[in-house]
């Protein structure tokens, strides 16, 4: 199985991954980048459940208090205090030690190598292989300086070690926009992911009443250069992405648009937890039926 990159869209990881379970599918192996390196160590290092239940209790206000902020120019995020917090919820471990093989990517931005992690500190593995540039800090480890792994190889197919014989799954989270399914509006329970106080709904409505919301401005339609060189690289990870999926013999591809979720939206987790499932559910029907 493999796990892209994609910040908060990866939590859709975890709904694949779930899917896969209840249909009595065996992970034999799993390789990630980024956070899908942080949703595939936590599965191999059987700490799904313990994960899960703290990413999704995470409100905004929680995700941005476990950002500390810095003026440093190599990364306006440390990037430590939200790995302590986790920490506590899941303690390290070595590699080497899980129970599923288990492997992620990094770059060593120095040499421009990619750096393959298969043993050693988890954390220390996850750490460097989601340290996105401009994002967060360069991550320390062995005298290196490392980078996020997506960089250089967002969707790592090549780390897995074998692949003729087992069902090859991918997950990409980097997807062009047509990828794009609506917001679901319950979890598999049927739960609303949104509730809205009714104090606070009645001073929604009193508001409207006695100060009806003006005309919308409309968005300049010119892109800054900033935009255009965003866009521009979206558009070449879009076409590279594409390259990875079609050079491996890949059984199953479940891709979710970029555009689904901002990339620290980890406050959205229940939410893209459910999107992946649903379209796992779409992905396996499909394997399943032999299409």
């Amino acid at each position: 199985m493999v796990l892209s990159s994609g910040g908060a869209r990866g939590l859709a990881h975890v709904g694949v991954i779930e899917e896969l379970e209840s249909r009595g599918y065996e992970i034999g192996e799993i390789a990630g980048c980024s956070v899908g390196a942080l949703v595939g160590g936590m599965y191999a290092a059987g700490k799904m459940p313990e994960f899960k239940d703290w990413i999704c209790n995470l409100d905004r206000l929680d995700v941005f208090s476990l950002m500390d902020f810095t003026f440093s120019s190599r990364g306006f995020i440390r990037g430590e205090k939200v790995y302590n917090a986790l920490k506590r919820v899941v303690k390290d471990c070595q590699i080497e030690d899980l129970p599923i093989p288990f492997s992620c990517n990094a770059v060593d931005y120095k040499s421009g190598k990619e750096y393959i992690f298969r043993e050693g500190s988890l954390f220390a593995a996850i750490r460097a292989s989601g340290s996105i540039p401009t994002v967060f800090q360069p991550a320390r480890h062995s005298r290196q300086e490392f980078i996020d792994g997506g960089v250089l190889n967002p969707i790592p197919i090549s780390l897995i070690t074998n692949h003729e014989n087992r069902t090859l799954v991918v997950v990409e989270v980097n997807g062009p926009e047509h990828f794009f399914v609506p917001r679901p509006k319950t979890d598999q329970r049927g739960k609303s992911y949104i509730s809205i106080p009714g104090w606070l709904q009645d001073y929604h409505r009193k508001m409207i009443q006695y100060f009806p919301e003006e005309q919308k401005v409309e968005k300049p339609t010119s892109l800054t250069s900033f935009s255009i060189i965003s866009r521009s690289f979206e558009l070449l990870q879009d076409r590279f992405c594409e390259l990875l999926i079609e050079k491996y013999p890949v059984d199953v591809t479940v891709r979710i648009a970029r555009k689904q979720a901002g990339t620290l939206e980890f406050h959205r987790a229940a939410e893209m937890i459910e999107i992946g499932r649903n379209l796992a559910k779409t992905a396996l029907d499909k394997l399943e039926d032999g299409n």
